[in-house]
């Protein structure tokens, strides 16, 4: 599952044993008015045909994939560059949910990719516009406005037993401080699934595995 406002394209850099994996990838659909990120997982269920998956999510995907598992039986869950509970959010994701502020960002400017990248990835990215927009491939402002208020009212104090939380040490949008126990990445930023496919390809399937 692609981090917010992402295409599945960010795992185009994933490699895994043909013989060992199957690779299905999501893609995000319009919410519908009011609906919870606990019903949008169900509904994300629905397209998953296999038994007890191995799911994988990035950023807000990686909120939604421990969602899901709430409603699936799954082999594992592996989050990658999010957080595990409300405790892990950042101070200023805090302070977005008890004053709305959130609510005064200009989502309107979905079509501005540079605005959209800061968003969905924390990042400055204008030396690869045209890179990044070929990532970011959800663009209507009523999901970018359901997502991020999702994220910042994300109340989980439980995570699924069977997790394993990859991180990067220099994620600019969950900084690594308010992260505890998860497998770091040396040097891994938010953006770490595109810019460190080589490590994913050498980690994953033992972490899948094991």
């Amino acid at each position: 599952m692609p981090g917010m406002a992402a295409s599945p394209a960010i795992f185009d850099g994933l490699k895994l044993d043909g013989f060992l994996f199957e690779l299905h990838r999501l893609d995000w659909f319009p919410p519908k008015k009011g609906i919870s990120l606990s019903e949008y997982a169900w509904e994300m269920c629905k397209k998953i045909k296999h038994p007890k998956p191995v799911l994988l999510g990035v950023s807000f995907g990686g909120m939604l994939v421990q969602e899901m598992a709430r409603h699936m039986e799954t082999k594992k869950v592996i989050a990658i560059s999010c957080v595990k509970t409300k405790h892990e959010l950042p101070k200023r994701m805090l302070f977005a949910k008890y004053t709305k502020i959130h609510k005064l960002l200009p989502t309107g400017l979905v079509n501005n990719v540079e605005l959209l990248a800061k968003y969905a990835f924390g990042e400055t990215v204008t030396k690869r516009l045209e890179l990044y927009e070929q990532y970011l491939g959800v663009r209507d402002k009523d999901y970018i406005d359901w997502s991020i208020d999702a994220i910042v009212n994300w109340e989980q104090t439980q995570f699924p037993k069977n997790l394993v939380h990859i991180h990067g040490e220099k994620d600019a949008v969950f900084p690594i401080a308010h992260i505890k126990n998860c497998i770091t990445v040396k040097n891994g930023t938010h953006t770490m699934i595109l810019h460190r496919a080589k490590w994913f390809n050498e980690n994953l399937p033992r972490l899948i595995l094991e």
